[in-house]
């Protein structure tokens, strides 16, 4: 038994919209569900228990709601009898539209819900225009997106609706007006949901590129090349099939890397090694495969990506890899710490990092959270390149030896 106030009410009809505006504006016809304003008070006595002047300023209250006639917002009254004085009063709120949920919210002083419904409005009738699928769900999506990625996004979907068939093209080849390559991979979930197309399944595979130095002792004193690219479908073979494949994120420590038996050393383009070489057969057939990166956040972010990308079965059935890191751990950390720098190239601090990255060793944590924490850190960055390639010779052969033992 209670009474709801006119603010308690508002709270509970912002709640409806903050979970069906979406879909009010995509039918322009879902209405808040009615709040009951006193339930359970139905009678004088259950009015005495909550006492007669907290009654009267209750009733008196909703009262004024209802007189001031906000459009598409009713108060529902029935028949109550006060000590032995019948009357009708408040005991329902009706909202119908969207409009005129937002307008009580606003009267009744509750808090607006986080939504433009104009600018969401906006977009319904352009995508919608534009001939795209419109549900509350993808509404919802679309309408995250900044003023400028909604504006990418209507170009794609017309664009698109006069390209049927991109069989023959990249996502890079992909000529949507103001649309580059990385929008389409942070996007291409949404503009699937809108379009209904797929384009990561449509689109031709772009052929990885892998540029390479081969270390391997034996197979240099024959005086062959020294330095390779593996294109995928190419019809080239690698000048020994490696034990070992180490994934270095520097050029320099790439074409420089100390002699090692059966290793083949590879470029693996930051945050591309992942798709790069997760699909590579050689790699994925390799004893031993290993990574090294800077020591950033960004660099452990790779890790982890690249790791949980070859524990994974590749797309042509080779099983999934273990991925090993050399030189990014807290003992390495605190070796270079000297070689270390907390601002990037045009100055500015390096910042602090909160990605969750669970497929990090412990050790490789430790060195995360040394040189990402929000905290104090003693250096952001130790660049790959910095440390010397002689000293990760030994802990490549360490790692090579714990693997063989």
């Amino acid at each position: 038994m209670r009474l709801v106030s006119p603010r308690e009410a508002g709270e509970r009809v912002a709640a409806a919209i903050t979970q069906r505006w979406a879909a009010a504006v995509c039918a322009e016809a879902a209405d808040a569900e009615p709040v009951r304003l006193r339930p359970g008070v139905r009678s004088g006595s259950d009015v005495a228990g909550l006492g007669f002047d907290r009654w009267h300023d209750w009733a008196h209250v909703w009262h004024d709601v209802a007189g001031e006639g906000l459009p598409g917002v009713e108060v529902a009254v029935s028949r109550i009898v006060v000590e032995r004085v019948p009357d009708q009063v408040a005991a329902e709120l009706v909202v119908t539209g969207l409009d005129a949920a937002l307008a009580l919210v606003r009267r009744v002083g509750a808090a607006v819900p986080a939504v433009d419904v104009d600018r969401a409005r906006t977009i319904a009738r352009e995508l919608g225009e534009a001939g795209a699928v419109l549900t509350p769900a993808m509404l919802r999506g679309v309408a995250r997106l900044s003023d400028v990625d909604v504006r990418v996004l209507l170009n794609a979907v017309t664009w698109l609706a006069e390209h049927p068939d991109l069989s023959g093209s990249t996502a890079r080849q992909v000529r949507a007006p103001e649309m580059h390559s990385k929008w389409l991979e942070q996007h291409g979930r949404v503009l699937r949901e809108v379009t209904g197309r797929d384009l990561r399944a449509e689109l031709r595979p772009r052929l990885a590129v892998v540029h390479l130095t081969y270390v391997d002792p034996e197979y240099l004193a024959t005086g062959g090349r020294r330095h390779d690219a593996w294109t995928t479908g190419d019809m080239h073979d690698l000048a020994y099939e490696p034990s070992t494949v180490l994934v270095v994120e520097n050029r320099d420590s790439r074409l420089w890397f100390p002699d090692v038996d059966g290793t083949i050393v590879v470029e693996g383009g930051g945050r591309a090694a992942a798709s790069l070489l997760s699909d590579v057969s050689w790699v994925r057939h390799a004893q031993n495969v290993v990574y090294w990166g800077d020591i950033d956040a960004d660099g452990f972010a790779i890790l982890a990506h690249f790791r949980r990308a070859l524990a994974a079965p590749s797309s042509a059935g080779a099983p999934g890899r273990a991925v090993s890191s050399i030189l990014m751990d807290g003992p390495a950390a605190q070796r270079y710490a000297s070689l270390g720098v907390s601002t990037d190239k045009e100055g500015r601090p390096i910042p602090p990092s909160s990605a969750h990255l669970p497929d990090l060793s412990p050790a490789e944590t430790a060195a995360y959270h040394a040189v990402a924490t929000a905290g104090p850190a003693e250096v952001r960055r130790i660049e790959q390149e910095r440390i010397p390639e002689g000293d990760a010779l030994p802990a490549l052969l360490a790692v090579l030896g714990r693997a063989a033992g």
